[in-house]
């Protein structure tokens, strides 16, 4: 059985500033996913409990002027699912946004450990501007703490 593991990145490479960053792993095995294939499993689809926790994000906060997601009209090849696409190189994808309350990034990596095997990797950092950003953060993480480990098992899904 895989398991996917918690650490804390540095964020000063992806976003200077960041008061919040985490990074959960996990390790496949012959697959042979480039960062982009790897970011479209992770991204692209979400479980369905996921998306409805997005809803009720998107009307709680969508009066408050905060960004829901990718500009619809923006051409797929900008984004992933509703995250857009800020970079990306080998072995990693980088996804996020900047708003009034926060800048966020999401990093996808994948690392070859040979022997048929990789890690991927899912990246979170956040940059808060005011008090409002802070709370919002302070909200979330407890749904962020059980999102993005689902998210990242995705990954492994046929």
């Amino acid at each position: 059985m895989t398991s996917i593991t918690l650490t804390f990145p540095d964020p000063e490479g992806a976003l200077a500033g960041a008061q919040f960053a985490d990074r959960y792993a996990l390790t496949t095995e012959g697959l042979a996913l480039t960062a982009m294939g790897a970011a479209e499993r992770v991204l692209a689809r979400t479980p369905r409990w996921v998306g409805r926790l997005t809803q009720l994000r998107n009307l709680a906060v969508g009066p408050l002027g905060l960004k829901t997601g990718a500009d619809p009209g923006a051409p797929p090849e900008s984004r992933i699912g509703i995250f857009p696409l800020i970079s990306q190189a080998q072995g990693k994808v980088v996804l996020g946004l900047d708003d009034w309350h926060l800048d966020f990034r999401v990093l996808v990596e994948v690392a070859d450990l040979g022997a048929g095997r990789q890690e991927v990797a899912a990246s979170t950092i956040v940059k808060t501007h005011n008090l409002f950003g802070r709370a919002y953060l302070a909200i979330i993480k407890p749904f962020h703490r059980m999102i993005v480990p689902a998210m990242l098992a995705q990954v492994l899904a046929k």
